[in-house]
C-alpha cells in the first residue's frame, strides 16, 4: 500500500525548522545559512518530499514553462542548439516546450497569445521569419523582455539575438579555398530573404573582393539550406561552359546534395571540385568526403539563450539588441585540396 505523500510540514518538522524557513530554501535558498540549507535538504531526501510545481507556479502567477520556435525540427543542425537550450534550464524551474513553425505556422496572435493564456513565461525564436505584426503585438502587451532570439533575427527589431559570426564563417570559407589556389569559387546561398543567407553572401563577396577573385553571374546559386537544392545546385554547375573549381556552401545540407549531385554527374569531389560547407553538423566528420566546414558551436549557441532569457524572467537584467556574435571556426577534412595544375 502506498503511503501518503510527505508535506512541507512533514520537512519541516524531520529539520527542526519552521514551513516559512522551508520555504525560503525551495524558493530563494540565498536568504538561508548552509547548515539551515543543508538540514531542509537532507530532511526532503529522507521525507521524499516533491514540490507541487502546478500549485507553485499558481502561487508566482507563471507558467513555469518557455518555448523554444524552430523552423524545420527535421534539421540536424538543430540537435545540439536543443541540447544547449536543454542544459540551460536543466537547473531551473522552467520546463522546454518546442514546436515546428513550419509544420504549423504561428499568425499574428498566436506567440503573444500563448503568453496572455498563462501558459509560457518566455520564448526562444530560432525562426527569424516572425512577422512584424506578431512581434508588435507582444510588444504591446509588455512582453519584449521574455522573447530571444537565436541564430536568426528579425531586422529592425531589438530583441536579445545570440547567434554565430556568419560574415566571418564566410570569410573563412573563401580565405581558406583561395589558400589552395582556386579562383574559380561559386557560392549556393540559403533562402531569398533570411538573414544568414544575407549576412554568409556579404562575407563571401567582402572576402572574394579583397583577392580580386573574379565574379561570374552564374556562380551564385539560389539555395534554401537543404538536400534538394544542393543536389539542384550541382546539375546547374554540371551544365555551365565555366565551371568553378570550388563551391562554398551555405551549409553543410547543401553540400551533401551538391557532392551527391556532382558524383552522379561524373565530377569528383575534391579531385575535379573542392566542397566547403557551414555548420558542422555531426554528419559532416563521417560523410564521404568527410566535408570541410565553417564550425558554429551550436550548444554554446543554445545555452547562452536560455541563460539571457532565464536573467530577464528572473529579473536580473541582461541584454537587448545583438550580442557581440559567437566565434566560429574553419574544420579542414578531405573534401577541399589544391587545386590541381
Amino acid at each position: 500500500m502506498i503511503g501518503k505523500p510527505a508535506n512541507i510540514q512533514d520537512v519541516a518538522r524531520q529539520a527542526g525548522v519552521s514551513t516559512a524557513t522551508v520555504s525560503r530554501v525551495l524558493s530563494n535558498p540565498k536568504l538561508v545559512s548552509e547548515h539551515t540549507r543543508s538540514a531542509v535538504l537532507e530532511a526532503i531526501e529522507k521525507t521524499g518530499y516533491r514540490v507541487n510545481q502546478a500549485a507553485r507556479n499558481l502561487r508566482m502567477k507563471r507558467a513555469g514553462a518557455v518555448l523554444v520556435l524552430v523552423p524545420n525540427l527535421g534539421k540536424p543542425f538543430y540537435s545540439g542548439i536543443l541540447a544547449g537550450i536543454s542544459d540551460g534550464f536543466a537547473d531551473s524551474d522552467y520546463a522546454v516546450l518546442i514546436t515546428d513553425t513550419d509544420s504549423n505556422p504561428l499568425q499574428d496572435t498566436t506567440l503573444a497569445g500563448y503568453f496572455l493564456d498563462g501558459r509560457i513565461d518566455g520564448a526562444i525564436s530560432l525562426d527569424g521569419r516572425l512577422s512584424p505584426s506578431a512581434l508588435q503585438r507582444c510588444k504591446d502587451h509588455g512582453l519584449s523582455d521574455r522573447i530571444v532570439f537565436l541564430c536568426e533575427w528579425v531586422e529592425g527589431q531589438t530583441f536579445p539575438v545570440i547567434s554565430s559570426d556568419n560574415a566571418e564563417g564566410a570569410r573563412l570559407a573563401i580565405r581558406h579555398l583561395h589558400g589552395l589556389g582556386h579562383r574559380k569559387i561559386a557560392h549556393v546561398t540559403g533562402p531569398d530573404g533570411n538573414v544568414l543567407t544575407a549576412a554568409r553572401r556579404e562575407g563571401m563577396v567582402a572576402e572574394r573582393a579583397l583577392h580580386g577573385l573574379p565574379a561570374q553571374p552564374d556562380w551564385i546559386i539560389r539555395g534554401d539550406f537543404s538536400l534538394e537544392s544542393g543536389h539542384d545546385a550541382a546539375q546547374k554547375i554540371l551544365a555551365m561552359r565555366d565551371r568553378p573549381s570550388a563551391v562554398f556552401c551555405s551549409a553543410d545540407m547543401v553540400a551533401f546534395g551538391l557532392i551527391a549531385g556532382l558524383l552522379k554527374g561524373g565530377l569528383r569531389v575534391p579531385e575535379d571540385i573542392s566542397v566547403v560547407g557551414f555548420d558542422d553538423i555531426e554528419m559532416s566528420e563521417y560523410y564521404v568526403p568527410a566535408l570541410t566546414t565553417i564550425r558554429q558551436d551550436r550548444h554554446f549557441l543554445g545555452r547562452r539563450a536560455a541563460e539571457v532569457l532565464l536573467d530577464r524572467l528572473t529579473g536580473a537584467g541582461g541584454v537587448s539588441g545583438p550580442e557581440a556574435p559567437v566565434p566560429v571556426e574553419l574544420i579542414v577534412r578531405a573534401s577541399t585540396r589544391p587545386l590541381s595544375s
